[in-house]
Parts: C-alpha cells; structure tokens; sequence
C-alpha cells in the first residue's frame, strides 16, 4: 500500500531524523524512558485548565498501583455522577508513564466532558508479559468497584489507550465482557492486536517511521517472555476465540504504521462480530502522531473526533 505522508508529519519525521536521538533498541530501557518523555515535551499541545488532577493509588496484589485522575471544569452528570475513561499510556510495554500522556488525558478529559484515569501500569522488562495486561485488568475492576466514590456512572465507564495502551484497553474489554464489569466502549488508537506481526504493513519500507520494524522487535523481546505468548489473547487480542459481546469501539490507525493493518483487521472483525464500530483512518499520518498536537494539526483533529465519539449515547 503505497503511503505519502502529509507535509506537515513528513516535517516533523524529517526533524526528528535531524535531531540525531538515538533509536530506542540501541540504549537501556531507563534511557529510552527519558528519551520518550523528553519527545512529548516538544510535541504535545497545550494543556487545557482543568478542575483538577489528583494522584490515585490503585490497590493490586503486587502494591499500590499509581493512576491519575482527571476532572474537567465541565462534566457530563446523571444524577451527580459523570462518565469515565480509564486510559492506558503507549510505549511498547517498555516506555511511557502517567506524565508522557498528561496532557493527552487533559485533552480527553475536557473535549470529552469526562472523568479520565491515566493508569501507570507496570513495565517490562522489569515486569513482563502479562504483568501490564494484569494490572490493565485489575485497575478497571477497581476504578469500576469505587465508581461512584470517584464521582463516575459505573454504567458510562469505557477503556482506551494508544499503541501499547491500546492494546491493554482491548485486552481489558475482552476480560471485562467474560467476567465484568460491564464497559460502556473502548477507545483503541493505532492499537497492537497481534504479537505475529505478519501482516504486510510490518514489512512496508514506509511505515518504519519512529515505530520502526527494528524498534517493535525490541519492545517485543522485552514484553514477551517467549513465542507462546503471542497465542495468548492477552497479548494477543485478536487471538480471541470470539470479539462478539464487546462494547461499541472507537478504532484509529495511520497509514504510516507498522501497525495499520492489524488495527483494520480488528476493527473489521469487531464489526462482523456485531459489536458497534466506529472505525477512523488517518492515510498521511506516522505511528505516534496522536500525542502531537503542538506540531500535528491531524492530531488535535483526532482528539476532538474521539471527544464526540464519547459524547454520544452508546
């Protein structure tokens, strides 16, 4: 599939090559942390002004779970209660934290008139597979047990993450739909449903742009613990016996990414299975684009599509 960046991400693609950092795979992973915040800083967008954002510790087997959350100045409220999204960060299993996507979780919180709560589930390799799948899980049920002590409708509580993020947020749909709670819909950008990566957008010379073929090797070295693990649906999600029974999804994708064709795959699948689906592609956009709105109009553009899409009745 031939893709053409537009000018605006062939840009900012041409001034992270400048910029000389390093690729992720060629430095320890507490290095690549840094690396990764410091990018964000440089492109995220301005943070709106928020009610508040507090710390919250989520109770987990292995000790407190971090999570932040997020009260707009305006909230969507049925009988005192407003809806919920529980957000998982990006960054191969390996990077990102509650700061990477702050201002991402500030942008959904007011666009979308909700209460958000970013989750800092553990990391690999100190922790791996399904370390992050389990926590992803547990903080739900969680957040979904204490719904109403943190001021949200557990009927209008919904998943979503970015990439790695988005990964864990189908992953937590599946686990939700077999054994609660109930999720009012899930929120998957550029999501990462299938560890085989044979699809052919993982061997396209154009979509090794910042995620590259080289790069997701890397992650998936340090997440997986061996090859049998890529079966199983919790890294896996498409590897589910069946997508039937799941909440109404929001799935993006880019054209430049490594990940494009499984993101369709699965969002072709959830919408044969029944399940509601509203399915949005972004053809000249890179792998990592939606957490750049300072530099990437299409971003904010996103942003505020995804907003909408969790106003609506679902």
């Amino acid at each position: 599939m031939p893709v053409t960046l537009d000018p605006d991400a062939a840009a900012v693609y041409k001034a992270f090559q400048e910029a000389g950092r390093p690729p992720y795979e060629t430095v320890p992973p507490a290095t690549a942390r840094e690396l990764y915040l410091a990018g964000r800083a440089v492109s995220n967008p301005e943070p709106p002004e928020l009610e508040s954002a507090r710390s919250l510790s989520i109770p987990a087997p292995h000790g407190a779970m971090p999570a932040r959350l997020y009260t707009p100045k305006r909230l969507r409220k049925t009988g005192g209660l407003a809806p919920g999204l529980v957000f998982f960060h990006g960054g191969g299993w390996v990077i990102g934290d509650l700061d990477s996507h702050d201002v991402v979780c500030r942008k959904l919180a007011h666009e979308g008139e909700l209460i958000v709560i970013s989750v800092d589930y553990r990391l690999a390799p100190e922790h791996k597979f399904p370390a992050a799948a389990d926590d992803a899980i547990i903080a739900t049920r969680w957040i979904a047990a204490n719904a109403g002590q943190l001021g949200i409708d557990p009927a209008q509580l919904l998943v979503g993450g970015d990439s790695a993020g988005g990964n864990l947020a189908a992953v937590v749909a599946l686990a939700a739909r077999d054994g609660g709670p109930k999720l009012a819909g899930q929120v998957l950008i550029y999501p990462a449903t299938d560890f085989a990566m044979s699809h052919p957008s993982h061997r396209e010379p154009e979509t090794s742009i910042l995620l590259t073929h080289s790069v997701i090797k890397w992650f998936c070295n340090h997440y997986l613990n061996s090859a049998a693990d890529i079966e199983h649906w919790k890294a896996s999600p498409a590897r589910a016996q069946t997508l039937a029974g799941l909440p109404p999804a929001y799935v993006l994708t880019a054209g430049a990414d490594p990940l494009r064709d499984e993101g369709a795959e699965y969002a072709a699948r959830l919408k044969a299975a029944g399940v509601p689906i509203t399915y949005r592609h972004f053809p000249g956009q890179f792998h990592g684009f939606f957490t750049m709105g300072k530099l990437l109009q299409q971003a904010n553009v996103a942003l505020t599509e995804i907003a909408d899409w969790l106003k609506k009745p679902k």
